[in-house]
């Protein structure tokens, strides 16, 4: 397991919406792209999972908002898994995104699972999955669910 994950974000141009801050569904792709990083960095990467054939999906995704981010913050991501199953088959991840050091600006949350997408069907997933996920930051109310 490692203390942190983050990453900084650059703001573009489109990203922000006729009042000059950042449009809600940025986000989310903010979201996604720390996920995938993540996974990335860690060996889990796009080739991987469609040569095992699974993927992740997700069953909630859900944005509280708490301080506007403008063209020129200085942003930064990072995500903790906030509870897992024991075989990481469904998991939920947390992103809080700051800017200029420390002003909290959004928590994102999602509740996920993996799919085979061969059958298209919820799946436990492959070993490759438990040494990543392993490695997630855990966030410090972490739980492990029952089941898998």
């Amino acid at each position: 397991m490692t203390n942190e994950f983050s990453k900084i974000i650059q703001i573009r141009w489109s990203d922000l919406d006729p009042n000059f801050h950042l449009r809600h569904s940025v986000y989310y792709d903010w979201g996604a792209f720390c996920r995938v990083e993540f996974l990335n960095e860690y060996g889990l990467t796009a080739d991987v999972m469609t040569q095992l054939q699974f993927g992740p999906i997700l069953f909630r995704e859900e944005c509280v908002f708490r301080r506007e981010i403008r063209s020129g913050d200085e942003v930064k991501i990072n995500l903790q898994v906030v509870k897992s199953r024991k075989d990481y088959s469904r998991w939920s991840i947390q992103h809080q995104i700051t800017k200029n050091g420390d002003t909290l600006c959004a928590v994102l949350s999602v509740d996920g699972a993996w799919m085979n997408v061969a059958h298209r069907k919820l799946m436990s997933p492959p070993e490759k999955v438990f040494e990543v996920f392993d490695k997630m930051p855990k966030a410090e109310n972490f739980e492990w669910l029952s089941g898998g």
